[in-house]
């Protein structure tokens, strides 16, 4: 059986990678630097789908019957990779604005 303090402190890491490079995309394409800025994106892309994959292993433990213990670590992790979501979609909206109002 996996260490769960292990993968929770692997899903807090792992989405604050994903995190981090889509708020420097963001900063890259506000640069005009659109080819870092899709880097940075592709990237966290490759990290969130890490970070799933480790929420589905843990969801898989739980069995949706209360076998994980739900403590502060656990819901931490578990926000953090909803906010490097929500950050992600944003990233490439904002992008994708950067890229339009630079030809203006």
């Amino acid at each position: 059986m996996m260490d769960i303090e292990q993968t929770i402190m692997e899903l807090l890491v792992t989405a604050g990678s994903a995190r981090s490079a889509s708020l420097m995309a963001i900063q890259a394409a506000r640069k005009n630097d659109f080819k870092q800025a899709q880097n940075l994106l592709d990237e966290a892309k490759v990290a969130i789908n890490q970070a799933h994959k480790i929420q589905t292993n843990l969801i898989g433990i739980d069995e949706g019957e209360g076998k994980l213990k739900v403590t502060l670590i656990v819901v931490h992790a578990q926000d953090h990779l909803m906010n490097a979501m929500v950050i992600q979609d944003l990233a490439q909206d904002f992008i994708e604005l950067f890229r339009r109002t630079s030809t203006l």
